[in-house]
């Protein structure tokens, strides 16, 4: 059951990107781009995003969902070298392709060779993260 919900919620996820038109590069990267091409309807898409999961953090308070053991603890405010070192990635890799995780995944239907080259890239700098963080951590130990 829980993979069905699982796979209803993804394709629901999905459909919502492609019909808000987050999957077209040129879209998010026209956000990108105050000073050009500007087109403000990712803060719309954003707006529908947040307001909804900040309501739903709220109403999670004390209660267990009805497929899991738990819900996830809100994230830390703390702000480290991890978080920097990962908003600037994401962030320079979103500009350059104007595409991010869930849009990249959604538009492999469609999006050509150059929606596997991203999602290859994506996989391969995902599985590299580990190593780095690790020397990243030891040269950091020694200063």
């Amino acid at each position: 059951m829980r993979i069905i919900i699982a796979f209803f919620v993804g394709s629901l996820f999905g459909t919502g990107l492609l019909l808000s038109g987050m999957t077209d590069t040129r879209k998010v990267q026209g956000w990108l781009d105050p000073f050009g091409a500007w087109d403000p309807t990712l803060a719309f898409v954003m707006g529908g995003a947040i307001l909804p999961m900040a309501i739903a953090w709220r109403f999670t308070r004390g209660r267990r969902p009805v497929l899991g053991t738990a819900f996830p603890t809100p994230p830390t405010q703390e702000l480290g070298r991890d978080l920097v070192l990962g908003s600037v990635l994401f962030g320079i890799g979103w500009g350059l392709a104007g595409l991010c995780p869930g849009p990249a995944i959604a538009s492999l239907g469609f999006g050509g060779q150059r929606g596997f080259a991203f999602v290859a890239a994506m996989l391969t700098g995902m599985a590299l993260t580990p190593a780095l963080a690790a020397r990243l951590d030891r040269a950091a130990s020694a200063l």
